[in-house]
Parts: C-alpha cells; structure tokens; sequence
C-alpha cells in the first residue's frame, strides 16, 4: 500500500465529496461542512486551498495508490503564534485504523519542519477520539493536557485533547 500526500487536484472532487459524506466522519470534525458534501462542495474548497497562500495553508490529500482517502492540513497561526501551526486532518472510514493517518501526520510534519520556519504544531482532536489521539501520540505528539469544557458538537459540550510536536522534538523523531 503505497500513502502519499500530495498536492490536491480539481480531479480529486469526488473522492473528496464521498469521504465527507460521512456522519462518522464529520463527527470528529469542526461545524462548517455540509452534509451532504457535494462534489461542488469538493470542488470549491479545493479551488480554495489551490489559491490560499502557500506559506500559510499546508493542505494536502491523502492518497493510497494515488486514490485520495483523507485530507491533512496544517494552518499557520498569526501574530505571536506566527511560527506555530494547527494540524487538521480526517480520512475516509473505509481506511481507519491501518496506521494510513499515523503516516501522513510524519509526512506532513516533517515537511513542515524541513521546509518552514514552524517551531511548533499542535491538534485539538475531541478528547473522546481515541483514534485520533494515537493518531498523534504514534507520530510523536506529546499530550499537553485536556482542555475541559471546550467545545459545542452536535449538542454536546465536549472536551478536547491538546497535543504539541515542537521542531526539537521533531527533529529527533522524524
């Protein structure tokens, strides 16, 4: 099985489109997205990350084999924070748990910290997302503590889970 990632393609949409239409999927991922997510949906936001400037949006797919099976992205934060980065990323349901997200999170970080100034990346996964969470602690991340109380789900409060991979850090594991 052969996982990359790599830039996005407008030819992308539809695989794209099927993995955001996904209750399961869309879940563990912030409000915003609709559902269903369309190929026009698809389309839009990868016209999106296509045009957003590159050395602030880092957005990928996920491929196995070249078929795009999850997105990842890291977004570089402002003004004191400008050299840290929040790491996104989702994958399609069909492909959870065989390590395909672990990968892509080594990947895009140590792109991030041979290619950027980035000091710092950190993820705030649900802290209830275990798969996420060793997604994480598998490439390297270090937890930082449970953020209580800090976030609105599906009528939910939720806590979330604050984890940090630090350029020193990187560095020794990557």
């Amino acid at each position: 099985m052969g996982i990359s990632i790599r830039q996005w393609r407008l030819s992308d949409a539809k695989d794209l489109a099927a993995a955001l239409s996904n209750q399961k999927v869309l879940n563990n991922l912030r409000d915003g997205l609709p559902y269903p997510y369309t190929d026009q949906d698809a389309q839009d936001y990868i016209r999106a990350v296509l045009s957003a400037d590159p050395d602030q949006t880092f957005a990928y797919a996920v491929c196995v084999d070249d078929k795009v099976v999850g997105c990842i992205g890291a977004f570089r934060q402002e003004n004191i924070h400008r050299r840290t980065a929040e790491l996104g990323y989702y994958l399609s349901e069909a492909y959870w748990g065989q390590g395909i997200m672990t990968q892509a999170v080594g990947m895009l970080c140590a792109r991030l910290f041979s290619e950027t100034d980035l000091l710092r990346i950190y993820a705030e996964p649900f802290a209830s997302n275990m798969g996420s969470r060793r997604v994480l602690e598998k490439a390297g991340f270090q937890l930082e503590g449970i953020l209580r109380s800090n976030a609105c789900k599906n009528g939910q409060v939720l806590d979330m889970a604050m984890y940090g991979l630090t350029r020193e850090c990187g560095d020794e594991i990557l």
